[in-house]
Parts: C-alpha cells; structure tokens; sequence
C-alpha cells in the first residue's frame, strides 16, 4: 500500500506529533542548551535532562502554549520565505560595495518580518485588541517607528574615525571593513 507525505502528516497530526510532540522537543531544546550554556547547576547532564522534560512536558500541558505554536511557526514560515526571496533578488544584482549596506537592508527587513508575526500571532489571541485601533492602524504606526528610527540612525551614525569610513559599511556579520 502506497501512503503520500500529505497522509503521513494527516497519521502523525492525529497521533498529536504536531500539537504536542515537536513543541516539546523545541522547548526541552532550548532549556537544555541554556542549562548546558549557563552551568547553573553544575556539569551535571542528568539534572539539566529532568529540569528539561519537566519544563517541557509542563509548557506542553497548557493548551495556550500549543496553539501559540500552531499560530506563531506557520507565520514565521512565511516571513523566512519572505526574507530568502529579498536575499535571492537583491543577491543576484549586488556588487561587492553594496553588500554592506544591503546587510543592514536585510536586518530592517528581518525585523519589520518579526513584528508583523508577532503582531499577527497576538491579534490571533485577542492581546493586541486592547491597544485600540485597526490592523492597518498599527501596521501603519509600526511601518513609520522602524522607518523613522531607520532614518534617525543614517543621518546621526558618525563616522569611524580611522579611515573616515560611515559607520554603515561595517557589516553587521563581523566581517571585515573594506576600505577604499
């Protein structure tokens, strides 16, 4: 018998992989790492794994938790989409002088995405209902703070010293300054 992918996911949505079972790991994960990171208490791998699945198996346990999931992921999907098609199209045409200040397009671009997902992902939960306004309101108030702090910080950024060079041709990544 021949199953597709879409029947697989279908299997494993009804076996809860999807609602319980992967925000676990994410979360065991990410509390693992910190605890490893942070040695709070001591090398000891053992209490990092308990204190891991129980905060994970808690997180998962509040229904809130998993369906802020099921809203957040799909949309950061597509905000990731969104940013690798601007780094395709403006990759295809940039030259070595741009691609510094491209990173810098790049990093305002990724933080308009992560405010539209997390805006569009507490709309969903009513949290942003009691600031007032309409969706086109706050996209409109949100599009003008990024843009005006993006202008504040071009005209004000001094230049480095050595070299004279504007403080936005260093890149972002840590690599290093070209100079002329």
């Amino acid at each position: 018998m021949v199953f597709s992918v879409q029947e697989l996911f279908y299997y494993w949505e009804g076996l809860g992989v999807f609602e319980f079972l992967l925000p676990f790991l994410l979360v065991f994960a990410i509390v693992y790492g910190v605890l490893q990171y942070m040695r709070i208490f001591g090398g000891d791998k053992g209490v990092h794994v308990i204190i891991s699945v129980v905060i994970g198996v808690l997180a998962v346990r509040y229904v809130e938790f998993t369906r802020f999931y099921e809203e957040v992921f799909p949309r950061l999907g597509i905000g990731l989409t969104i940013l690798l098609v601007v780094l395709i199209l403006t990759g295809m045409f940039a030259t070595d002088k741009s691609k510094t200040v491209l990173t810098w397009v790049y990093l305002i671009v990724g933080i308009i995405i992560t405010i539209a997902v997390i805006y569009n992902s507490a709309n969903v939960f009513g949290w942003v209902d009691g600031f007032g306004g309409s969706s086109s309101e706050w996209i409109a108030w949100i599009l003008s703070a990024v843009l005006l702090i993006g202008v504040i910080v071009v005209l004000v950024m001094p230049k480095i010293e050595s070299g004279g060079e504007p403080a936005m041709m260093i890149p972002l990544y840590g690599g290093e300054r070209r100079h002329k």
